[in-house]
């Protein structure tokens, strides 16, 4: 007998609900499909790209946008099972009518959705290195940065405040620093869109990198963020993966669910933990007494003693003024953001505007940021889907130049003698020697930067077969800084008339992207993942600046009313090509491989090498699937993983760094001229960094206890070095592929579930990690930083201090002693030797979080044991009276004074010969290099969530209310401010450099969350 075949119109098949997969279903086959919904078996919600696969068979489909599905041909009492990422597999039987199937979360560590490069995939099935953050834990930490609020949640990954300006920069690690000359800073990817983090601030400001691109993303708008950390997991993104990835994923509405609208908001105050002890008026009269004397002056002619007797007054009648208290400030913070999630069947969104202020604890910097976010997305048709992740940010900072800047506000009121008036006889600011005034600074200071960016994604996708979806994406992240600065004739950087700059700054990344995603499942045991793409992207640098001199009056501030107008302008272009691929398979959830390859083409590098490629391979075994390990009883989850790949960096090199130049400016006679600039090498190519990794994943007790351990080992060559040339080709240097950098070290983490209940809900997470860096290969020696204090050479790690050695301060003369390195009996150059380094032996992290019944406390501690920092505030007020217009800080009165003590102070002297502060050390000994180890409760927190009987009564759906301190303590032998410092951030191969940086702040917040 003939089957018959139904035929069924569009709209009545939808009126059914089987969707455009049942219409297909409906029109090929004579038997009924076996439709259904899956959802969220605790929000309730549609869950699509789920998998259903009919036991037994290879016949499955994936959920649409809406959650639904549809079998054909499928009898009543087969078995179905379903499964989605994240979510525990179920088993159900077909039967008469629609099927609704509610997956329960999976809340297992080890079983959670990881984001990794253009795909998702279960942690379970993971074979690379990758650490997750949700935003949760992030969203109430009043942090201008995101990933300032990072330290210490993931193992291997090093952060750490360069200062503590409020939107200031950052010093990130992903297992160590691969380059010289290059970028070490991570690949920051936000929606899709890669992160330009050029530094657009250009007024200067000392050493220190003063803007922190990440901080133009607000944190309360993060759903997750993960860090890349194998080549497994970069090698994706090739050129740009050396150093690791950051994905950033924001928030976005959901289907079928009510609008929210949610109101977060938290004040907080802050000041300074500790601040420089300087010694009084009559301590530094004491000193430099002293110091008179020991230079062979009589006692008669003491420049402290009675005025009758022509000196300048007892030390005992000199006054003490304290500056440092004008300086620092109890300073405010406050946010406001208010968002709103939700979404039909079709449509979803999430929209969120936001204000967020900081003041800094040293006047007169701050930090404002306007920011406003529209994530949309839309089911145009069951096959094509739109939608777009925008980003608008308006921020703008009152910088303040700090750090080794003579003229700077810390450095104003730190330098100048204690016993010093801060205004003259008339009423006007006293300034001494090369220092501004203090007050002079904070009043007048006109330094405004102001930005603007839009961070954008626009999206398609379009499903051509229930598993196979093309995706294309365009972005841009456009960057505008500018910058209008005064200085008046009240400070020095003014004098003699008044001086002005205007700097209008601009980066714009473009950015196409298409790929094609393949995901499909083979009975109830293979399955399938395979993505192809490619990447076009194109960036663009300008900048315009101004400058105006002699000015009418302090009143017009403008260049335009400057006697003297000079301008310049410059531009840049870069653009490169990608292709890559991706294929992950797995057998039973035990076994899986991954494979992937990148190929990268960019305009930086020489005609004979544009291409770079960068594959990599991934292997991991679920060991505790295996029935001899299950039969054991002992493990939930234990698996092991191996990668290996390789990587590339460009960035932070020219765009123009292969190409020979020339420039103008070379004139002669009056006429324009121009001369070579930089040769050419067209044989320039990336750095390769190539990485092999190791780990081990386990999970006992019911999932109460799970640990995973990785061992990494990484070896960059290629290095982009300015390589000495023969004088003959009119150049001393040229750009070079030459040198070689390796990293290996080892991370853990350790998660304790102590309590996982509907009650209470207790865990704790350590991580600890070691990485030890080292430079393999250099052409020759490159010192760095001021005073060449550090030093690059084969075998030693980067930022290494290049010092003389103080062995100790001779109990009977007085005088240092330093170790003669060479042997000759003389104390030259020969002498200074490496003596430390910056990076830490091990540095980790505990977090901790407990809820019960509404009340919520948690804290977070971070540590770092073994680095090294270079006090240059030490450096230049432990000066022995060589520097007759500074003061002293309170640790010149431990120097030697008498036969018999023991102190690592030497006497106080301006005898060069000595060495003791001069001569040929210079003062560049490791007697300011102090021990930077510290840890610090980075935050604790305590909160309570109003129940929903309570709050419904009010038409709330949600109050949280919460405390919080930031830095609350910190535990350090470092004798500065802060043990987490970096003034000289600005100069490539330099780390640990205190020089009157900012300190973390000490900070309090209250905050408040309604949801309605």
């Amino acid at each position: 007998m003939k089957k018959s075949t139904l035929t069924l119109g569009r709209a009545a098949v939808l009126a059914l609900g089987l969707g455009q997969a049942g219409l297909v279903a409906a029109q090929t086959t004579g038997a009924p499909p076996a439709t259904g919904t899956v959802t969220d078996g605790e929000s309730h919600t549609a869950l699509p790209g789920a998998t259903v696969v009919v036991k037994g068979t290879t016949q499955g489909a994936s959920t649409d946008a809406a959650g639904r599905f549809s079998l054909p041909g499928v009898s009543p009492g087969a078995t179905l099972i379903i499964s989605a990422v994240g979510y525990a597999k179920r088993e159900v039987q077909v039967g008469h009518g629609p099927l609704a199937v509610a997956l329960p979360t999976d809340v297992q560590q080890l079983n959670e959705v990881v984001v990794t490069g253009y795909s998702e995939q279960s942690r379970r099935t993971l074979t690379s290195a990758i650490s997750t953050i949700k935003g949760d834990a992030l969203k109430d930490i009043p942090a201008a940065s995101a990933d300032q609020l990072l330290q210490g949640r993931a193992p291997g990954v090093q952060i750490s405040a360069n200062s503590g300006v409020p939107g200031g920069g950052i010093f990130v690690r992903i297992r160590g620093s691969n380059s010289v000359n290059a970028s070490n800073d991570p690949l920051y990817v936000v929606d899709g869109v890669f992160i330009n983090n050029t530094n657009l601030v250009a007024t200067g400001l000392g050493n220190q990198v003063s803007s922190n691109p990440i901080a133009d993303i607000n944190p309360a708008d993060i759903q997750s963020i993960e860090i890349l950390k194998d080549a497994n997991a970069t090698a994706i993104y090739g050129s740009r993966g050396a150093n690791g990835v950051v994905l950033i994923q924001t928030k976005r509405g959901k289907a079928n669910t009510k609008t929210r609208i949610t109101l977060d908001t938290y004040q907080a105050t802050a000041k300074a933990p500790k601040t420089y002890d300087l010694v009084t008026g009559p301590q530094l009269a004491t000193l430099e007494n002293e110091r008179f004397l020991n230079d062979g002056g009589s006692a008669a002619a003491m420049p402290y003693r009675a005025a009758s007797a022509g000196g300048r007054g007892l030390p005992e009648e000199q006054p003490t003024y304290d500056r440092l208290s004008d300086v620092f400030r109890r300073a405010r913070t406050q946010s406001y953001q208010l968002s709103a999630a939700g979404g039909s069947e079709k449509t979803q969104f999430y929209l969120a505007a936001g204000y967020f202020s900081q003041e800094s604890i040293v006047r007169p910097s701050n930090f404002n940021r306007f920011s406003f976010r529209v994530n949309l997305d839309n089911t145009v048709t069951d096959k094509l889907r739109i939608g777009t992740s925008t980003a608008l940010t308006r921020t703008q900072r009152n910088v303040s130049s700090n750090d080794n800047n003579p003229v700077g506000v810390i450095n104003s009121a730190l330098f100048p003698r204690t016993n010093l008036p801060v205004f003259n006889a008339d009423g006007s600011y006293a300034k001494y020697g090369s220092f501004d005034n203090h007050l002079a600074l904070i009043n007048n200071l006109n330094n405004d930067a102001v930005g603007t960016r839009v961070i954008s994604n626009v999206y398609a996708e379009y499903k051509f077969l229930p598993n196979l979806t093309l995706r294309t994406s365009w972005s841009i992240d456009f960057n505008d800084m500018y910058e209008n600065n005064f200085n008046n004739t009240l400070i020095l950087a003014g004098q003699p008339r008044g001086t002005a700059s205007s700097y209008l700054s601009r980066d714009i990344t473009l950015l196409n992207e298409q790929t094609l995603n393949y995901r499909t499942t083979f009975g109830e045991n293979h399955a399938l993942q395979a993505v192809v793409g490619n990447t076009l992207q194109r960036n663009t640098f300008q900048r315009t600046s101004l400058l105006g001199q002699q000015f009418p009056s302090n009143d017009l501030t403008t260049i335009a009313s400057a006697a003297t107008q000079t301008g310049s302008s410059s531009r840049s272009l870069a653009g490169l090509v990608s292709f890559f691929g991706k294929v992950t398979y797995s057998y039973k959830d035990r076994y899986t491989a991954d494979v992937s390859a990148r190929a990268d083409a960019s305009s930086r590098f020489g005609t004979n090498n544009k291409w770079g490629y960068f594959p990599a391979v991934g292997l991991g075994w679920r060991v505790g699937e295996e029935r001899f390990i299950k039969d054991l009883g002992v493990f939930d989850e234990l698996k092991l993983r191996a990668s290996v790949g390789r990587t590339g960096n460009q960035g932070g090199i020219g765009d123009f760094a292969a190409r020979g130049l020339v420039q103008g400016g070379a004139n002669y006679l009056d006429l324009p001229g121009t001369a070579p600039f930089q040769l050419a090498n067209p044989d320039l190519s990336w750095e390769t960094t190539q990485q092999w990794n190791a780990g081990l994943d386990v999970a006992v007790l019911k999932n109460r206890l799970a640990l995973e351990l990785n061992y990494y080992d990484k070896s960059t060559t290629g290095l982009l070095l300015n390589v000495p040339v023969p004088r003959k080709t009119g150049f001393a240097s040229e750009l070079q592929n030459y040198g070689a950098v390796s990293n290996k070290g080892v991370e853990a983490q350790l998660t304790a579930n102590w309590v996982n209940n509907s009650a209470v809900q207790w865990s704790t997470t350590f991580s600890l990690a070691r990485n030890v860096n080292r430079v393999e290969t250099l052409a020759a020696p490159i010192t760095a930083g001021s005073r060449d204090i550090f030093r690059l050479e084969e075998g030693a790690p980067l930022y290494s201090f290049w010092l003389y050695h103080q062995t100790r301060v001779n109990p009977e003369t007085g005088d240092a002693e330093y170790q003669d390195v060479n042997g000759d009996g003389q104390l030259t150059v020969a002498d200074r030797q490496l003596v430390g380094n910056a990076w830490p032996n091990y540095f980790g992290g505990v977090t901790n979080t407990f809820t019960w019944k509404g009340l919520d406390f948690g804290f977070n501690l971070y540590f770092e044991q073994g680095a090294k920092i270079m006090n240059m505030n030490r450096f230049f007020l432990v000066h022995g009276g060589t520097q007759s217009n500074i003061g002293y800080l309170a640790n010149q009165l431990d120097r030697w004074q008498k036969l018999g003590d023991v102190t690592d102070i030497p006497r106080l002297t301006t005898n060069a010969a000595s060495n003791n502060y001069g001569g040929v050390v210079q003062n560049l000994s490791d007697r300011y290099l102090e021990d930077g180890s510290f840890i610090r409760l980075r935050t604790i927190s305590l909160g309570y969530t109003v129940p929903k009987a309570v709050v419904g009564a009010a038409h709330l759906n949600s109050l949280r209310v919460y405390v919080q301190a930031l830095n609350l303590f910190t535990v350090t032998p470092y004798s500065g401010l802060d043990p987490e410092v970096n003034s000289q951030s600005g100069v490539a191969n330099t780390k640990n450099i205190d020089w009157a940086t900012v300190p973390q702040p000490r900070t309090f917040q209250v905050g408040l969350t309604v949801g309605l």
